[in-house]
């Protein structure tokens, strides 16, 4: 029996398909259980608890650019195993955002109403890096993922102590966003200079900033 090879068009409406299911409230099904589960809600305050959520969306919308930003690149890898890799990362991360939701809604908030938007544009710089080229691709992943990286680091330290769930939450993502980038520049992918991702830190904080608020 041999495996249905998809055509330009059957991956087109696949994207769509994740894309509506990652953008639509509470469609995320994540294989792996959360790493919050088992855990203790400790009490937070109001502004502590506002403070984790509005975290917590910043780190879903980023996830949320994560799976649009793979969609992307697996749609126009030149190389098939590229392709795989890509849609293999993008499952993964696929567990980031159910996370991440959860949390979310356990904090008593919503994610970000400015997904779309988020979406679309990772969309198009995944394909767009892809249609370069694959080592640009896998470079892009590279630099993204160290991106996330760093805030994850940062929410660790920002986050309420007692917050144990958002803070096992995070913990995990940051240990497999960090596999995550460093598989890419061992597949081959184009390592960016400061000048670029510097560039992308400043596109990164109007994100962060905006989806910690709306």
């Amino acid at each position: 029996m041999t495996t249905r090879q998809l055509s330009p068009s059957d991956r087109l409406l696949t994207q769509l398909d994740r894309a509506l299911r990652t953008l639509a409230p509470g469609k995320v099904s994540h294989q792996r259980p959360s790493p919050a589960s088992g855990l203790t809600e400790q009490p937070l305050t109001e502004s502590e608890r506002r403070h984790a959520a509005g975290l917590m969306r910043v780190n879903h919308a980023g996830e949320v650019c994560a799976q649009a930003l793979y969609q992307g690149q697996a749609l126009t890898a030149k190389l098939p195993k590229v392709r795989q890799s890509m849609e293999i990362a993008a499952q993964e991360e696929i567990d980031h955002l159910g996370w991440c939701q959860e949390r979310i809604q356990s904090l008593g908030s919503h994610t970000s109403l400015l997904n779309p938007i988020w979406y679309g544009l990772s969309f198009g710089i995944g394909a767009g890096a892809g249609l370069i080229s694959d080592r640009v691709s896998l470079g892009f992943v590279a630099a993204t993922e160290e991106q996330v990286c760093s805030h994850l680091q940062s929410h660790l330290q920002e986050l309420p102590a007692q917050d144990e769930k958002s803070r096992a939450v995070v913990s995990q993502m940051l240990n497999e966003e960090e596999e995550h980038a460093h598989s890419a520049l061992s597949a081959g992918g184009l390592a960016f200079p400061r000048v670029v991702k510097g560039a992308m830190s400043l596109v990164s904080k109007a994100m962060t900033r905006s989806s910690y608020r709306i």
